[in-house]
């Protein structure tokens, strides 16, 4: 009876989450979104004059050539997408079935339209005056175009035109549409051509500033990962000399303790990451969510992230309350199963691993962008924690994806599942099948390779130091930089 209630459940939580892995092939990545952002600090920071190297090293040699090839870039991409929506729409029979896709795609539209118009700004810093008319002339052609992005097209085509014209309202429009550096440019343009000396130089201080803002930024996005890479590669380095050296001996192939006893059998593994995983996050879950009087579309981004927090605060708690209850018959456990204990080998694992993780992950995230060309999905939490201004809700994400995610996931993936294979895997195999199991978890299909590095990584902090800690305080502070770099992105 339990088997077939197991099986039954298996195929019940099997069918979401694998319609959710399939429906993430055709969404956009949040990598697209985040390198326009790190696009338009780069824009940002251009006009500062400096004559110290690092500046030159943050702006690279062409930054406005660069972003204009990156919102060309995103601006394919995304039209490609729209492409796709627009065929899946055709193929739905029923006008209620269509809503969300309807929804998304107006949304695309707006992206789209407010790119182009960015676009073209690029394209006039650059001489290519007529490339950009031609752009926003297109614009106003289209049916049911925003009144705003009209009213900003029209501004801009008055301003480029030959002979130039402005208006009064010119100013106001622009400012309200348009932000960062594509706003001063355009309000450059408007206080030249009308002779507005004063404006132009309070616009000229307020690049100025805006620029040493967006330096330190990008210092901050480019220099603390560089840093903690060099160490990594360092350490990298340091570990294959020694495996070269010492072979069996070394850090890397030595088990230093005894294999895990494991005194269960697949069917408590089995009933773990059903029920305590599986089941909960796929059907119960949302199923008591659907249940309750709450549209989350009418949330604000405060009351979104303690939705997050709250909904991932039952699924761990749900989760680790299965796996207690599983393993329950088998206590007392073995003394080195589930080991959470503050020692500086636990504190040394957990920054080295952090540490090897940044030129390791990113490798395989830019092999990873080539295959899955801007698409493929991303976690929703992302793109909430790019919109994040208050420390309230940036606080509530950190506690989701920094204490949480860690808290739950590590004692999962690799204090329960990783121990529990080596009773019919080798370690390596085991770290390596924990490590897919925890990334398809993540339900993103363009994320499944950077995401098993990862776990290939916390696998092998956990099963060296024998200690879950040390794996928390890896994936804690990788959820940790992840978040200051969303956060500096968005501000």
């Amino acid at each position: 009876m339990k088997r077939a209630l197991l099986s039954v459940l298996t195929l019940v939580s099997l069918i979401p989450f694998c319609l959710s892995l399939w429906s993430s092939l055709g969404e956009l990545q949040v990598q697209s979104e985040l390198q326009l952002y790190q696009t338009n600090l780069l824009l940002l920071a251009a006009p500062e004059e400096s004559d110290s190297g690092w500046r030159g090293s943050l702006l690279g040699e062409t930054p406005y050539l660069s972003a204009r090839q990156q919102y060309q870039s995103a601006l394919d991409s995304l039209e490609t997408y729209q492409g796709k929506i627009q065929g899946r729409l055709q193929t739905l029979p029923a006008a209620e079935e269509a809503q969300p896709l309807t929804k998304v795609l107006r949304q695309n539209q707006a992206n789209l339209d407010q790119l182009i118009l960015n676009l073209g700004l690029l394209e006039v810093q650059q001489s290519a005056v007529a490339n950009a008319l031609e752009r926003w002339r297109g614009l106003l052609t289209q049916d049911n175009l925003d009144p705003s992005l009209a009213q900003t097209a029209r501004s801009l085509i008055g301003l480029w035109e030959d002979p130039p014209r402005t208006a009064p309202e010119t100013e106001a429009i622009l400012e309200r549409n348009l932000k960062g550096w594509f706003q001063n440019q355009a309000l450059q343009r408007f206080y030249n051509l009308r002779g507005e000396t004063e404006k132009l130089q309070v616009l000229t201080e307020k690049e100025q500033s805006q620029a040493r803002q967006a330096l330190i930024k990008l210092a901050l996005l480019g220099g603390l990962p560089v840093i903690g890479g060099i160490i990594g590669t360092l350490l990298l380095l340091g570990l294959l000399v020694q495996w070269f050296l010492k072979r069996e001996d070394s850090l890397l192939t030595q088990p230093h303790r005894e294999p895990w006893r494991t005194p269960w059998d697949g069917e408590i593994i089995w009933q773990v990451l059903i029920l305590g995983f599986l089941f909960l996050g796929q059907v119960l879950l949302p199923l008591v969510i659907s249940l309750l009087p709450l549209n989350l579309t009418q949330l604000g981004l405060q009351g979104k992230a303690l939705y997050v927090f709250a909904s991932y605060l039952l699924l761990a708690g749900a989760g680790l309350g299965v796996l207690f209850f599983s393993l329950k018959p088998y206590f007392p456990l073995p003394p080195d199963w589930f080991r959470l204990k503050l020692t500086f080998p636990a504190l040394g694992w957990g920054l080295g691993g952090y540490c090897a993780a940044l030129p390791l992950v990113v490798l395989v995230s830019l092999v990873n962008e080539t295959l899955w060309g801007g698409q493929g999905g991303s976690n929703p939490l992302l793109s909430l924690a790019l919109e994040a201004r208050d420390w309230g809700a940036l606080a509530l994400f950190w506690l989701t994806a920094a204490v949480l995610a860690p808290i739950f996931e590590e004692t999962l993936f690799r204090g329960f599942l990783l121990p529990s294979l080596t009773r019919y895997l080798p370690l390596p195999a085991a770290v390596a099948l924990s490590s897919l199991g925890f990334a398809v978890a993540h339900l993103n299909l363009s994320e499944i390779l950077p995401l098993a590095m990862l776990g290939v990584i916390l696998g092998t902090v956990y099963s060296r130091s024998r200690n879950l800690l040390a794996s928390m305080l890896t994936h804690g502070l990788w959820n940790s930089g992840t978040l200051l770099s969303l956060f500096l992105l968005g501000s």
